[in-house]
This record gives structure tokens, sequence and C-alpha cells, in this order.
């Protein structure tokens, strides 16, 4: 780099292109090349080697094995790092000085965010699980509520910035760097508290903040059960390049290994891509729709799908002219019917009170399974009459006939609160004639963010307010006989941190609507993806099997309540690097009855690695607990080289709530 500190790379060519130069592509994220990501990368990165592109994976500046110090995500030094990286790229003989970028979730995002920095030399990207905004629509925080999520994953890059480069790389010096990175990389959760609006820290790398800033043609690609299909649609709306959107079933990964399944060809998609805007080949791209999506078929409700029925259906543009709106009338007795159809005019003519309240407790949630699924656990919404028990519930008679949706379901509200501080959640589940209910979608709100993230203000007691609430996009069949439900509650416990204290809703079911978008159904003849291909992944011995679960735990005698989850990789070796690897982290959400400054998150994390006489081991624990006021984070990082702590440091830290 140009302030002297070198990155470390892992490079496949073809056979001949010092001969006959080719075009690059980057994958430039945080995720140790070396071991935790070998064996993914030795599928993806021979395979386009094979395939005519030069494939390179980069260490970002402080982890694996390059030198530095990593401090937080996407940092401007991050973003000039790629710069110069891709501008290196080109000049290098093997490379005829187009570059291509790709990546999944960080590495979906810091392509958008380089691609927005407009560097001659990068001419297209793939984005994969990511974001165009930082703050509302990623890990950290949804509709303004501070999601579990951002404690989880903060412990798990806690984790990882704690672990060393390789002496086989890096040599004599690996322990130098290691303990710079121990004491200078921070405690990223505190950081990110510390900014519980949309303020500049989340502004920076957004690239909603300017879509014209992105030049180059974007393929954006999602999956339903992952945390960042709201990004597609946002991306084809609104950039003005030649631009692609796909969503499947899938959770976080790349679609070739796509879980839930159907898993597709995907990296033929890339390469189809690639020849597009790098190579000398024309894919004819521009002749297919901008948008592709599986429209998921009913199914019954489990927290793990190996495979979700359904069909891929497309729309030339996005937004498309086809879709309509259609609106869905809340009324007493929990009625949810068309506007102005004969049920509409029954439930206004009946009895019943046309003002309800709620106050949830806080246990509503356990069974929500995570704001972005992984797919290592169990971990997507289980039956969703675990949770409606604590919430207000709207329901559809049987449908008369199929309905299909798709896009970006809204909830308009007209409410009032009894605390200055509240948060709606809000469900959509498709309920079969056997009562089971499978949520489709769903959305949060902090009240206080009602107006603005930027600048939220308390509520009024007693005033009433008009909100409306975004649900994740969807792509769904209601098959005649189910019924719609609609579900709110004021509390989503551990997807969302609760509010200060409990707050009782009172909405006017008279002025409050849930708007589809339904698609009207037709024949498609879509060109049909291949089947998933990449190259042989390389060895490795399985010591001790891994194992995911996910336990809700009741204890009746002091009324605790816990969402305890293992994601326990067990322990393997890397044959090719001779290197043995163990990761282990376990979560734990706690509740006591009701009260609402009881909860605290805690996660512990264990990584170690293994060569001959070479033994490091990290140890992680954070701490998130609160008051009415304040959140409080106490979290310990040890590190041993063989049976000796090298390094030990603890922090406690009070951070005001602002809002949230």
């Amino acid at each position: 780099m140009s302030d002297g500190v070198r990155l470390a790379a892992r490079i496949w060519t073809p056979e001949q292109a010092e001969k006959t130069p080719v075009p690059a592509v980057l994958e430039y994220i945080p995720y140790r090349k070396r071991d935790l990501t070998r064996r993914r990368d030795s599928t993806i990165h021979p395979y386009f080697a094979g395939h005519g592109y030069a494939s390179v994976r980069v260490d970002l500046r402080g982890s694996g094995d390059s030198e530095g110090v990593l401090k937080d995500e996407y940092l401007e030094r991050e973003l000039t790092d790629g710069e110069e990286v891709i501008a290196w790229l080109a000049e290098q003989p093997w490379c005829d000085g187009n570059v291509g970028m790709i990546g999944i979730s960080w590495g979906g995002f810091n392509g958008l965010q380089i691609a927005a920095r407009q560097p001659p030399a990068l001419k297209a990207v793939v984005t994969v699980c990511s974001s165009d905004g930082r703050y509302a629509d990623d890990v950290h925080y949804m509709g303004g509520c501070l999601l579990g999520d951002n404690l989880s994953w903060a412990s798990v890059m806690f984790g990882r910035n704690a672990c060393p480069p390789d002496p086989q790389v890096v040599g004599e010096d690996w322990r130098r760097m290691w303990l710079d990175r121990l004491q200078e990389s921070g405690l990223w959760v505190a950081k990110w508290l510390r900014h519980q609006r949309r303020d500049e820290y989340w502004k920076h790398g957004s690239i909603l903040e300017d879509y014209s800033s992105v030049r180059c043609p974007v393929f954006a690609v999602s999956g339903w059960a992952d945390g960042y299909s709201n990004a597609v649609f946002r991306l084809m709306a609104n950039l003005d390049v030649p631009r692609r959107g796909l969503i499947g079933p899938w959770s976080h990964r790349y679609p070739h290994v796509g879980l839930p399944g159907p898993a597709i060809g995907f990296l033929q998609e890339c390469l189809r891509w690639w020849d597009q805007w790098l190579g000398e080949e024309d894919a004819e791209f521009d002749d297919e729709p901008m948008l592709r999506v599986w429209m998921q078929d009913s199914t019954p409700p489990t927290a793990s799908y190996e495979q979700r029925p359904g069909r891929w259906v497309s729309e030339a543009t996005w937004p498309s002219p086809r879709i309509e709106s259609r609106q869905y009338g809340l009324a007493p007795h929990g009625k949810l019917a068309p506007v102005n159809s004969d049920a509409t005019d029954e439930a206004d003519d009946a009895d019943g009170d046309e003002v309800v309240t709620i106050q949830s407790p806080i246990t509503v949630g356990l069974f929500a399974g995570k704001w972005c699924s992984y797919s290592y656990a169990p971990d997507l919404p289980h039956d969703q009459r675990e949770e409606d028990g604590g919430a207000l519930v709207f329901e559809t008679p049987p449908l008369e006939e199929a309905l299909e949706v798709l896009g970006i379901p809204i909830v308009e509200l007209e409410v009032s609160s009894n605390k200055p501080s509240a948060m709606v959640a809000v469900r959509l589940s498709d309920v079969a004639p056997d009562d089971k209910a499978t949520r489709v979608s769903y959305g949060l709100l902090n009240l206080t963010h009602r107006d603005s993230h930027e600048h939220p203000e308390p509520l009024e007691p007693g005033r009433v307010y008009r909100v409306g609430v975004s649900l994740n996009g969807m792509a769904q069949v209601f098959p005649k006989g189910h019924r719609i439900r609609l579900s709110i509650s004021t509390s989503y416990w551990p997807l969302a941190w609760p509010s200060p204290e409990p707050a009782r809703l009172s909405i006017d079911t008279t002025n409050s609507t849930l708007f589809l978008p339904r698609r009207p159904p037709r024949d498609e003849q879509l060109r049909p993806f291949g089947e998933a291909e990449g190259a042989r992944p390389i060895d490795r011995t399985i010591i001790k099997m891994p194992s995911y679960d996910w336990y809700v735990h009741r204890n009746l005698a002091t009324d605790e309540s816990s969402l305890e989850v293992i994601q326990d990789d067990g322990i393997y070796h890397i044959d090719e690097v001779d290197l043995e690897v163990t990761n282990r982290t376990v979560e734990n959400y706690v509740s006591w009855g009701d009260d609402f400054h009881s909860v605290r998150g805690e996660v512990t994390n264990e990584l170690q690695f293994r060569r001959d006489g070479w033994l490091v081991r990290m140890v992680t624990h954070t701490l998130l607990t609160c008051t009415r006021e304040d959140f409080r984070v106490r979290a310990e990082l040890d590190a041993y080289e063989g049976r000796t702590r090298v390094f030990a440091h603890s922090w406690d830290e009070s951070i005001p709530r602002d809002g949230v």
C-alpha cells in the first residue's frame, strides 16, 4: 500500500495468462484466506481461473496474513486500500487492465462502496448479501431498533480480530503483528452503540446517499432467508447503470451452495456477467429481465429447510408496473379484509371497540430466528402460534383464490403510546387450514424514529400518530383456503432489544391498513439456471464433528426465559497447510419475568490454531445489559501461546441510550 503496509493475497491465474493477459476478479474480505475461508475459496477462485479469469483473494489490512490492524468496518483506509489493490492488479503482466469485484456480506458491501469511488480499472461488480445502507438495513439497527445480531456479529469479529497471522507466511514477525492486533483492534460493539441514530458514521459507506456515484454495472444477489434482500429492490430501482437482481430462497450464502435450496449454477452466472463486462464475449444480458426471484409456495413452518418449494419468476423492470397495491383494513374482532369488501363493511357494522391495545411480554420473539439466517443452525422462524399469544392478531377469512405477492408490504397504523419510547413489531404469516402459521415477512419500528432515523423524537403519551412500518421484501403465494395473518407486538426479543420500559400501544383499527404488493401470476419461459458447479474443495480431516443447536429454556420456578445458540464448528485439520482449527461460539439471551431491564445478551467465542509446536488460542466474552437510561458493555479478551496467557484485557463501559 502507499503507506508501506503489505496486504496478503492468493492469486489463481489461467495457465497462459503471462503470455495472454486476462481480466482479474477480486474478493477483498477480513475472514482469513489461509484457514477460515480456505475451503470455500478453493471452490470459487480456481473455478474462475479455469474459465479464463485471474482470481484474487485479499485479506483486509489487519486480518489474516496482512499487516496492520483492523479497527472497524468499511473505514476510509480500507476503501483506499481497495482502490490501490485494483490499480495494482490492473498493472500486473497477467492482467489485461480490467478488474471486477465479487463478495458476499463484507465483500458485497465494499464492492459497492469501492465502485462508488470509481477506480478506472473496476469495470463490474457482483455483490451478494449486502446493503446500500449501513444504518437502516444492516446487522446493527432495523427500523431504529437495536438488533440482537449487532451483539453477536460484533462478538464474532471480536474473536477474529484477535487471531494472529500464520508464521509460515509472515515469518518471525507474526508475534509482534499479533500483539498489535490484540492491543489496538478495540471493542466494536461499544463503537456501534455510540451511534444509535443515522449519523455521519453510518452515512459513510452507504451508497444510497448518492446512487449516481456508482458508474459500473452491478449484479445484486440475495435470498429470502438472508438479512439483505431489501437492498436488491432498492439497487434495481435507484441505480442508473446496467444492473441485474437475483433473489433466491437462500440464507447468507453464495447461491451455488445455497440453503434452503434449490442451489443454482451461480458461478456460471458470474462468468456470464464477467464475459459481458470484463471479457470480449457478449453474454446478451441486455435481453434478460432486470429482476429474477424465487416465488415461494406455501410450506409448513420449521426452523430449518433443506428445500423451499416454488418457481422462478421475473420482472422486466423494478419497480414493476405489473405490481398493484392491495389494501386490507384492520377491524375489530381480529378481522383483516380487503378494503371496500363486504367483509370490511360487516366488520365496520359489527359491535366492538375500534381502538385495541397491546402490551406484549418480553418473550415474544423467542421463536423468531435470527435477523439473518446463516444456515449454521436451525435459525429460521418457527411456528408463529408460539408468538401470537402475546400479540394483536388480525386475520383474513380463508382465501377464495390464491394470492401472489412480490415486493415490500407496508402497514400503516394510527397509534398512541402511554410511554415516550416504544417499539412495534409487525409480522405477516401464511396460516394453513391446520392452523400452522409460517412467517413470510416482518418489520420493526422504533416509534421515536417514526419520522426520521437521523432526528428521532420522543412520543407524547396519549397523542395519536400515523406511522408506516415497512416489512421485508417477499415473494410468496398464499394458496386458496389459507389465511393471511397480521400480528402486532410491542417486543421482539432477542431479535431486537426491548424498549427502555414496557409500553402499551393503542391502535385505531378503522384507520390502520395493510398494503400488499399483489403480482398477477403468469406463465414464463425463463432461461434455466445450470446445476451448481465449483472447483473441487481442498481436503480437510474432521477431528471433531460440528454441531449447531438452538435451545429455548423456560424456568417457571424463577420466571427466567432464555435462548441459547451454540455454533460449534468442531475441530478440523487443513491438510494443505498442516493446520488444525477449532472454532466455537455460544450465545445466551436471557430475561426475567416482565422486567425490561433484566434482559442480557452474552456471547463467548473460542478460536484455536495448532501446528507442530505452534499453538495459539483466543477467548472472547461479551456481555450486554441495560437500565432505562444506559447500555452497559462488559467484555474480556484473553490470548494464549501454548499454555501461557500472553494477553488479557477487559472493558466495562456505560453508553447512554438515545431513544433506543
